[in-house]
């Protein structure tokens, strides 16, 4: 359960709807599974697995949904020989050529006639709402793909505001700037991979891992125009990723001392270890992601969106599962 990759988004507005609302909308658009004739289903699932029952698994003020997709799979080559097939058919029987809107008529047919036999791929995407910072965090490698939950939640409450996060200064910079001799921020260090890219399309793509980054070789590329556009970071000793240019983190890693609480506690059943990692998991993220931001100049928020104050804080203790029963969802 514990996230791996990050798009995060900012929320236009205080999210206001109670776990209890929140479940409601969901279950009107709950995952019911691709019909027959059907290449593609999305909807909602329980994050808890075969081992819940709600769509929205809350706790202190964060609140965990998962949006699963079936679709069929067709594969091109065989729609393109049975499509080749009957064309030729046609062809020889009728003596005519089959033109390129009865062929586009003839592949409609032949897909049709598939899907009932085809087999079906299932995914499932994460994400939870920070209630208290106005932030969405979607366990994504890609962008897109994170962009599926967002369309979908839209389409699920009927207004969603949501926006990338974004920060004031471009992050390649900074993130040249640190490597070309720049101290880093307190309690950020570089890890020893980065990938540099010019520009210029000609200007070539470096890549370095297991490097030790402070290195004249490394500044060289700097100095020869290349830019940092992906780095690997450490944060405090407890979490580690790296950073892309647009600000997507990708392979997260809690460290030792995060999930030592994890550990410690004995959880008899798949709901209490769900709700202690995911309790983890999101108060090291209020921490992280907000001081991640504030080292590359501070959030560029879009215009007319009010700034976060202090009573955005998240209240730790009250967040832990053994200091309070998790919110009904």
């Amino acid at each position: 359960m514990w996230f791996r990759n990050l798009q995060v988004y900012r929320l236009g507005k205080a999210f206001e709807l109670s776990p209890d609302m929140l479940e409601t909308r969901m279950q009107q658009a709950a995952f019911k599974g691709c019909g027959r004739m059907e290449l593609l289903a999305q909807g909602w699932v329980p994050p808890l697995g075969r081992h819940g029952q709600q769509l929205v698994h809350a706790t202190g003020g964060f609140l965990m949904v998962c949006l699963r997709k079936e679709e069929k799979i067709m594969p091109a080559g065989v729609v393109r020989q049975l499509l080749d097939d009957r064309v030729a058919e046609v062809e020889a029987a009728d003596g005519r050529e089959v033109h390129r809107r009865e062929r586009m008529r003839m592949k409609e047919e032949i897909i049709v006639d598939l899907l009932p036999r085809a087999l079906t791929r299932i995914s499932d995407l994460f994400a939870y709402i920070d209630t208290r910072n106005g932030l969405l965090v979607i366990d994504s490698p890609t962008p897109s793909r994170a962009e599926v939950l967002v369309s979908h939640m839209r389409s699920t409450l009927g207004r969603f505001p949501a926006t990338p996060l974004r920060s004031r200064q471009a992050p390649a910079g900074v993130m040249t700037r640190w490597l070309n001799g720049e101290p880093m921020p307190q309690d950020f260090t570089t890890g020893t991979e980065c990938v540099m890219k010019h520009p210029d399309p000609e200007g070539g793509i470096l890549t370095c891992k297991h490097q030790d980054l402070s290195a004249t070789e490394v500044r060289s590329h700097i100095r020869g125009g290349k830019q940092v556009v992906r780095l690997a970071i450490q944060w405090r000793g407890r979490v580690s990723c790296v950073i892309h240019d647009d600000l997507s983190l990708r392979r997260l890693r809690f460290e030792d001392v995060v999930r030592a609480a994890e550990a410690m506690t004995e959880a008899d059943d798949p709901a209490t270890r769900f709700d202690l990692d995911f309790s983890l998991l999101a108060l090291e993220l209020a921490e992280f992601l907000p001081a991640l931001v504030q080292v590359l100049g501070g959030e560029a928020r879009p215009e007319g969106m009010p700034a976060a104050g202090a009573d955005n804080a998240v209240d730790v203790v009250a967040c832990l599962p053994d200091a309070a029963a998790s919110e009904p969802a």
